[in-house]
């Protein structure tokens, strides 16, 4: 007999809004995650996310919220959602370890009635090929004892003005009746369910979304280098573009893409072309070419300005502000800062770095953080702006710095102030 509504697989930056807004829907929800530390501090009311404050969590676990590594109480639960990270293997295809072993544990724990969903970001046919197969190994059937669904995340840490409850969600059952079961579910406590034909086609509207983005930032990446060589200033370009009111959306240029989604998703749908067609997609490769190859541009850039100054790279102090992939939030996955600063230390520059949502950074253990901003960007030979946190006076920083790169278009260029 289930006692719990639903059990969340994965506790990070999907899985725990995701608890967050069905318990307070009134659902009894339970989270599940290997991490015993990210447990512990959950159930003592302590946050890891940007998006969820501590008191958020209180709320949750007044509301009735638990979290365990407790694999068995999976079978308590009427719905498993699994929410796992899917990053990128060393060849450059998903690697779904994580995947496999959240379904494993799902599967070892199975009931007849459940309901089973992945949001994990993946490949078309993973849900039928992947997860449906270890699901059933132990004798129920899709469709038939249990249902299964896919549903994307859409998940944009930082974003205060979308979240997991006004965010339409994109279901796609194993069978229309899958589909009816989770969209039920999702139904309680998201504002609007979008109804998918079948599970391929929700997993790869999670990838267009995301291709649609790379290849877009792609594109403004590339003009900025050759307006940059034809003396055009890409960010008036861009607002002047903007004022049309139909056919034309905004996107800027910037030292490369970082976070979960653009970097990495794109590229699930690239390798299965390739694998299952035998061709590639060549939109995505030539977008993961560009973007990938921006923070090295903004170094070549660097160098340029500070041979302007009669400086050489070599044994000049950078300091890079903002290290995160996305301004006023701590998260660092794929950031485009960590290439640029191992690039700039490879070519002797000497490496710091300000970032008030990053006390320690791990990615580059060479580069020296520093407590005050604008003392740093005075005392530095260049000073690039690689995130623009809010808590940036970007006024004053210029002000003291010898010497201004600015990655964002957050600034207006001056003598000593440049934008990419």
């Amino acid at each position: 007999m289930a006692t719990v509504d639903a059990v969340i697989l994965g506790l990070g930056y999907v899985g725990l809004p995701l608890a967050q807004e069905a318990t307070r829907a009134g659902k009894k929800v339970l989270g599940f995650d290997i991490n015993s530390g990210v447990v512990e501090d959950l159930n003592a009311g302590r946050s890891h996310v940007d998006d969820l404050t501590d008191a958020d969590i209180a709320e949750m676990i007044a509301g009735g919220f638990e979290a365990t590594t407790d694999e068995s109480r999976i079978a308590e639960a009427k719905v498993a959602v699994i929410c796992v990270p899917t990053p990128l293997s060393e060849e450059g295809g998903p690697d779904l370890r994580a995947v496999e072993s959240a379904v494993d544990a799902v599967a070892r724990n199975l009931r007849p009635g459940m309901l089973v969903i992945l949001e994990s970001t993946t490949y078309p046919g993973t849900t039928d090929e992947v997860v449906r197969p270890r699901l059933e190994a132990g004798g129920l059937v899709a469709g038939t004892d249990f249902c299964l669904a896919f549903s994307p995340e859409r998940i944009d840490p930082g974003n205060e003005q979308f979240g997991a409850k006004n965010t339409p969600k994109v279901v796609g059952g194993h069978t229309p009746e899958c589909g009816d079961a989770a969209a039920e579910f999702y139904g309680a406590f998201v504002d609007s369910v979008v109804r998918a034909r079948g599970t391929r086609e929700a997993e790869t509207a999670k990838l267009l979304e995301n291709t649609y983005r790379h290849i877009n930032i792609a594109l403004v990446n590339e003009m900025s280098r050759f307006c940059h060589e034809l003396g055009i200033d890409l960010w008036d370009v861009i607002e002047a573009a903007s004022s049309k009111p139909f056919g034309f959306q905004a996107f800027y240029p910037g030292p490369g893409v970082g976070g979960h989604c653009i970097p990495i998703d794109p590229n699930y749908l690239s390798h299965n072309v390739r694998a299952r067609l035998g061709y590639p997609f060549r939109f995505v490769e030539l977008a993961q070419e560009i973007n990938t190859g921006m923070p090295a541009y903004v170094v070549s850039r660097a160098q340029d300005l500070l041979n302007t100054a009669g400086k050489p790279l070599k044994g000049s102090t950078v300091l890079l502000l903002g290290v995160t992939y996305k301004p006023n939030i701590a998260d660092q996955r794929e950031s485009p800062a960590v290439p640029l600063a191992k690039n700039l230390l490879a070519k002797g520059a000497v490496v710091t770095y300000h970032d008030p949502h990053v006390s320690d950074w791990r990615a580059v253990p060479d580069a020296v953080r520093v407590q005050d901003a604008a003392a740093a960007a005075g005392a530095a030979d260049l000073t690039v702006l690689v995130q623009n946190h809010r808590e940036y006076d970007l006024e004053a920083l210029t002000g003291a710095a010898q010497l201004f790169f600015d990655t964002r278009g957050k600034t207006q260029p001056g003598e000593r102030v440049h934008r990419l």
